[in-house]
């Protein structure tokens, strides 16, 4: 009987599942590289959620206007918008806010700004004397 056929056929079923070997490690060692990666990222998670609601009662629940009358709703772009107003005489648009704050001029953001200066006309800080166009209110 003639063996060589048949130890061809296992050399190559040997290199075949050799090379696949090879790339399942190649695999493994990429996906161990994201791992470590996904877990470091939500190790630092982890210390921000700590810092920060080791800070949560040293913050406010609502910022005050500085006048001192009107509360303002707690997201943290307001106090800024605000800012921006403090520190000019004219009306402003929302896009100037946008720019002030630098935030892209993107539509997005743009429409949201607008939407909370719309909010804070609705609760008297702010007017808006002609569509788009915001000012203080005296």
């Amino acid at each position: 009987m003639n063996l060589n056929p048949l130890l061809q056929a296992l050399d190559l079923q040997e290199d075949a599942a050799r090379a696949l070997a090879d790339d399942l490690r190649t695999r493994i060692d990429a996906l161990q590289t994201q791992l470590r990666e996904a877990e470091l990222r939500l190790e630092h998670l982890d210390i921000t959620r700590t810092t920060v609601t080791g800070l949560a009662d040293r913050i406010p629940a609502q910022t005050v206007d500085p006048a001192g009358s009107l509360e303002l709703p707690e997201h943290p772009d307001y106090p800024r918008i605000l800012a921006v107003f403090n520190d000019t005489t004219g009306p402003l648009r929302a896009r100037d806010i946008c720019q002030a704050l630098d935030f892209e001029l993107l539509p997005k953001h743009v429409e949201r700004t607008r939407a909370k200066m719309k909010r804070l006309v609705a609760i008297g800080i702010l007017t808006e004397a002609e569509p788009g166009t915001f000012s203080r209110k005296q």
